[in-house]
């Protein structure tokens, strides 16, 4: 019997050593990998395409403004918060339907959705999942999944995304996300461009489509090895301005 122990012993060491980590064991280190908690009360400030942005986070409300002039060099501000959205076209703020508020929330949080991943995986809405092991370019990647409650989840709450993080380093490099609004679709994002702004990891984007929808975002790792994504575009957000609240 004691010669046996150091085999168990050494069977519970091994065991323990290459025990795979949780879905929130993932997303914790994920989130130190590009910040740490100090972003849930920052300040960002940065220009996509045509338009500038800032959202302010503290204390978990945030505020997020969208400012650009249109063709006739009307300044418009869309201001979206916790509790309402606002638009305005120089200075002075216009009353707009539902449908039009919901168009523009939406819009306006998009932007900041995917330039704050992975730190808003923690909303109470998320439902995360450890659905295995990737590899993408010759690098391994843990993969997690992620449904909405539809409670919180807002109106796109029906979407699911994947998430594939670097075994080593922890940051976010590629995700695939499927939609059902505007008729629907899928799409694949891989990082590039990713740099430290004063301690906020950020991540340029290069924008796929699938060549056939009938393949599972979970498999979008071995799919883009087969070239079966077509490139879009590129989300790149530039003049990016980080503080800390």
């Amino acid at each position: 019997m004691k010669t046996l122990l150091p085999f168990f012993l050494l069977l519970f060491i091994i065991s323990a050593c290459t025990k795979e980590p949780t879905a929130e064991e993932i997303l914790t280190s994920a989130i130190k990998a590009h910040g740490g908690d100090r972003v849930y009360n920052s300040t960002v400030a940065f220009d996509f395409r045509d338009k500038h942005y800032v959202g302010v986070y503290k204390d978990g409300k945030y505020e997020l403004s969208r400012n650009f002039s249109d063709t006739l060099d009307n300044k418009i501000v869309n201001v979206l918060t916790n509790d309402e959205f606002k638009r305005s076209i120089n200075d002075t703020i216009v009353a707009l339907s539902d449908k039009w508020v919901a168009s523009y929330s939406n819009s306006v949080n998009s932007v900041f959705y995917f330039l704050k991943l992975p730190f808003n995986l923690k909303d109470e809405a998320v439902v995360l999942t450890y659905i295995g092991e990737g590899t993408i370019e010759n690098k391994a990647y843990y993969k997690l999944k992620v449904t909405f409650g539809e409670a919180g989840g807002g109106e796109d709450f029906d979407d699911i995304f994947v998430y594939w993080f670097n075994k080593e380093t922890y940051t976010l490099d590629y995700f695939a996300y499927e939609y059902a609004t505007s008729g629907g679709g899928k799409r694949f994002r891989k990082a590039f461009n990713q740099r430290s702004v004063n301690g906020w990891l950020m991540s340029d984007f290069i924008n796929y489509k699938p060549k056939d929808l009938k393949v599972d975002i979970a498999d979008y790792d071995t799919y883009f090895a087969k070239d079966g994504l077509k490139k879009l575009s590129e989300i790149v957000n530039r003049n990016v301005e980080v503080t800390y609240n």
